[in-house]
């Protein structure tokens, strides 16, 4: 009797087991947050606005939508943590991320706290 596929099946069940319980937990905040972040939106009406997204892991939320030179065309949707002076972004259990941002006649790096779940899932996020 050949026990070497059965070995085998069994090592990539483990394999599979300990993937899936490596993962963090998506939370239904998350899923909303992504869903959101993940459709489409009015960039001419949202062009230069901030929006209160509310509370996500305890701490505030907010979407901007800064546009320049071909504006709407060139409006980005950055949500990200609105971080208080004395807290810091990993208390906030989110993760620092550098993204393009439209400034004058072009873009400029500019760091921010992103929710872990839209950088996670950043092919879906869209800015």
């Amino acid at each position: 009797m050949h026990r070497a596929p059965l070995r085998k099946g069994c090592l990539l069940l483990a394999l599979m087991v300990m993937v899936a319980c490596a993962q963090r937990e998506v939370s239904a905040d998350d899923r909303r947050l992504l869903d959101y972040a993940s459709r489409s939106y009015d960039k001419r009406k949202m062009m230069g606005t901030k929006a209160s997204l509310g509370m996500h892991n305890g701490v505030s939320l907010i979407a901007e939508f800064p546009c320049s030179d071909v504006c709407p065309d060139y409006t980005a949707r950055i949500i990200h943590y609105d971080l208080k002076e004395d807290e810091t972004c990993s208390q906030a259990k989110g993760i620092e991320k550098t993204v393009l941002v439209p400034v004058g006649i072009g873009r400029t790096e500019r760091s921010f706290c992103f929710p872990a779940v839209l950088v996670e899932n950043w092919h879906k996020y869209r800015m």
